[in-house]
């Protein structure tokens, strides 16, 4: 989802702003874009595609109530499920009568649909209180107390990449980081940053291709849809070594199966732009009429 590495100085997570911010074109309907990520069984991305949607979204620009609703719903990523959920609440007290039903039905089919538990719980306390700002800023403050400590671990984990460039720090013990880094941020720190930090690194120059490879192996044992975003990331990374291509496609065929290899083709064939999304289903469903 990155270009290759240009410049020593990158910054530590995604940018927020435009160009590729959430919104988008404004003429372009930000809902069905998350709609069509979710009918394909992906964490959500900004409107053109070049990173994932993370919590910060939310916060730093407004996004189209039907949007957040439908990020909030369905993203697979629970904390940017919960952050999209809460800027709908912050006005609603203020709103005519009319507006506000209107809100309260909203609210109701997220407390009945959402992915995540904790959207779930959340919508209905917002609505039990009224939509009270006190309520609203609680759950708020919830969120970052778990952001937080993910967020200091997650640049600790940056300090030790830097060492790994500079070559004070061999793929052994870099790898041991990396599995404690994955396994103390797991759930607390947004999927749109932990993968544009592995595409940092797999679109560097300065770490090895040994490394990668282990890195490689150590994303096969993640679930499904994670390891499936992340290795077709690595796959449609401009200019990526032809070598570790095929490594990851060698591994992936005889690790995960026939079934999991195509979803994968598929995916990357997309993030490349030579599938459309119609494409896809149409296959997948061709493959399912013939199991």
């Amino acid at each position: 989802m990155i270009p290759p590495e240009t410049t020593s100085v990158h910054p530590d997570t995604p940018q927020t702003g435009a160009p590729g911010g959430v919104l988008g074109d404004p003429q372009q309907d930000l809902a069905d874009h998350f709609l069509a990520c979710t009918r394909l069984g992906r964490y959500l991305t900004v409107f053109d595609g070049s990173r994932f949607v993370i919590t910060d979204d939310f916060r730093d620009a407004p996004v189209l109530p039907e949007a957040a609703a439908m990020a909030s719903i369905y993203s697979k990523d629970l904390l940017v499920a919960q952050a999209a959920l809460l800027p709908l609440g912050g006005a609603v007290h203020k709103m005519s009568v009319t507006k506000r039903e209107k809100y309260e039905r909203l609210f109701k089919l997220i407390e009945e649909n959402a992915l995540s538990e904790m959207v779930r719980h959340s919508a209905r306390d917002v609505l039990s209180a009224g939509f009270r700002n006190a309520e609203i800023r609680a759950l708020e403050a919830e969120l970052g107390d778990k952001l937080s400590p993910a967020r200091i671990r997650y640049r600790e984990f940056l300090e030790i990449v830097k060492q790994l460039m500079a070559r004070k720090i061999t793929a052994g013990p870099f790898l041991d980081e990396f599995k404690d880094f994955t396994q103390v941020v797991a759930g607390k720190l947004d999927f749109g940053i932990y993968s544009f930090c592995l595409d940092r690194m797999f679109g560097s120059a300065r770490i090895t291709i040994k490394v990668k490879k282990l890195l490689v192996l150590e994303i096969l044992q993640f679930p499904p849809i994670i390891r499936r975003e992340l290795l077709t990331d690595i796959l449609a990374l401009h200019g990526q070594i032809r070598e570790l291509v095929e490594f990851i496609k060698y591994m992936v065929a005889i690790e995960l199966g026939k079934n999991a290899a195509i979803e994968i083709e598929l995916l990357e064939a997309f993030k490349l732009q030579r599938l459309s999304m119609e494409d896809i289903e149409t296959s997948l469903k061709a493959r399912t009429g013939q199991a």
